[in-house]
C-alpha cells in the first residue's frame, strides 16, 4: 500500500488564524471548514475526505516549518498537536531540521 503525502507547510505563520487559514489552503479543505479547533479535528477524522486514490492508500500529512509557530503560541501548539494526534483518518508527522 502507498501512502498519499500532503505537506502542512506553517512558514510564517504566527497565530491561530493563521494556522486555520493554512490547513484550509495547504491540505485543500472543503469551504465548511469552520476555521476552530473542533472544526478542525472533524476534518483530520473524516474518512471520506481522506479516502485517497480509492485504492486504501493512506494519507500522510507532514507538517514543516512549524518551529516558530510552536515557539510563538506554545498554548495553541500544543492543541495542534493534541487535535493532530487524535485525527483518526489519516496520519500527521512533524518534519525535523532543516530547511528544505
Amino acid at each position: 500500500m502507498t501512502a498519499c503525502v500532503v505537506t502542512l507547510d506553517l512558514g510564517g505563520v504566527t497565530d491561530k488564524a493563521g494556522l486555520m487559514e493554512r490547513c484550509a489552503r495547504d491540505l485543500r479543505l472543503p469551504d465548511w471548514f469552520g476555521r476552530n479547533w473542533d472544526a478542525l479535528a472533524d476534518v483530520l477524522s473524516d474518512p471520506d475526505l481522506w479516502s485517497g486514490d480509492g485504492a486504501g492508500a493512506e494519507t500522510v500529512v507532514v507538517v514543516r516549518h512549524w518551529e516558530r509557530y510552536a515557539e510563538a503560541r506554545p498554548d495553541e501548539w500544543a492543541t495542534a498537536r493534541e487535535v493532530f494526534a487524535e485525527a483518526s483518518a489519516l496520519t500527521v508527522a512533524l518534519a525535523l531540521g532543516g530547511s528544505s
